[in-house]
């Protein structure tokens, strides 16, 4: 038996599947560590439960013996920075292991989002989960869907009694109302998106939006979102680019347009510092959804006016400090986007 035993999962929620894993590897290991993945991230359709909140619906599906050998890790999602998100995991777990060499990663090889087995050599091999015949094809995304559609019956096939208990109580809420209205816009969007002859799953559409990040004196200037989706969360001003601009005009325009800023357009082009594309697979869950972010370094000095206007309900300067301690509130990648040019360095932390 192994001393220490590492799952890592983004449980979401924990489902018969999970539970059957988590059962293998107690077996295997006297201690296992739970890596609950994507948390401290702004609650959306794919993520609805925080990270402890998936923590107790696990515990409440474990014997009292169980419970005593279990630890949990709380990891953080690094879109465009797999180091860190390798180095993360890595901190996390030892954490709870401290020195011991005596640690074996356990994990099912299902899809391309198993990429990670192979991220940890000190930990492996890994050793294969087994899955029963008749959870084999258990998928979370088909659970979520029967949530937001609110079919109770096909819930209680996939999931353990108490996580069924927690979801239907949950789907009485109002931040389940905002998530379930939000799931069904974006439903509506993807079959408006997809045409009467378009291939859905051959020909997927695409789109091209712009997002500014604007840094003045230690802040950045975000918006919160007032549409339909990522409806109250921080964002950077941004939307989608117009076929007859360039990135650079469509950038500064939805700048203005977003926050009436009180510096004259022309000069905003100047301040334009570094770009980068963002095109993670996962940021929009309207569909894929490519970023040209532009960063803007305005001069020291006084934070520029500013109000929220057209598709965002406020606007605002937020310190660096707040940006980090708000990472859960900010819409799909817009946090990782202000990290990467953090990350750059460049003219971005000159003027702070």
């Amino acid at each position: 038996m192994y001393e220490f035993g590492v799952f890592i999962g983004r449980f979401q929620p924990f489902h018969l599947a999970h539970l059957e894993a988590v059962r293998f590897a107690l077996k295997e290991a006297q201690t296992l560590v739970i890596g609950v993945g994507s948390c401290n991230q702004a609650p959306d359709t794919r993520n609805p439960f925080s990270g402890p909140e998936r923590a107790e619906m696990i515990l409440e599906c474990l014997t009292p013996e169980e419970r005593k050998r279990v630890r949990f890790a709380y990891l953080e999602d690094f879109y465009y920075n797999n180091l860190r998100w390798v180095g993360g995991v890595q901190k996390a777990i030892k954490d709870h292991t401290g020195d011991s060499k005596d640690i074996k990663l356990f994990g099912h090889k299902k899809d391309a989002s198993s990429f990670y087995l192979k991220l940890f050599p000190q930990w492996g091999p890994h050793v294969e989960t087994p899955v029963s015949p008749e959870l084999a094809m258990l998928d979370a995304t088909h659970i979520r869907d029967l949530m937001f559609t609110q079919d109770k019956i096909g819930i209680k096939h996939y999931v353990p009694g108490p996580v069924y208990d927690r979801l239907v109580k949950w789907m009485e809420t109002d931040e389940f109302k905002r998530l379930h209205d939000e799931q069904h816009f974006l439903w509506e969007e993807q079959e408006k998106n997809r045409g009467p002859k378009l291939e859905p799953k051959r020909f997927p559409p695409h789109f091209i939006t712009v997002d500014a990040v604007c840094v003045c004196s230690g802040h950045i200037l975000v918006v919160r979102r007032g549409g339909k989706y990522g409806k109250g969360q921080v964002a950077l001003p941004g939307g989608y680019l117009n076929v007859e601009e360039t990135l650079e005009k469509s950038c500064i325009r939805e700048l203005k347009e977003e926050t009436a800023i009180k510096i004259p357009q022309r000069d905003l082009y100047e301040m334009i510092v570094d770009n980068h594309v963002f095109g993670h697979p996962s940021r929009d869950l309207r569909g894929r959804v490519v970023t040209h972010a532009f960063c803007l370094n305005l001069p020291p000095g006084p934070l520029p006016e500013v109000k929220g206007e057209d598709d965002a309900d406020k606007a605002w300067w937020m310190s660096i400090l707040d940006i980090d301690n708000n990472r859960d509130k900010f819409f799909s990648d817009h946090w990782h986007i202000i990290d990467y040019f953090r990350a750059r360095g460049n003219n971005f932390q000159i003027y702070m």
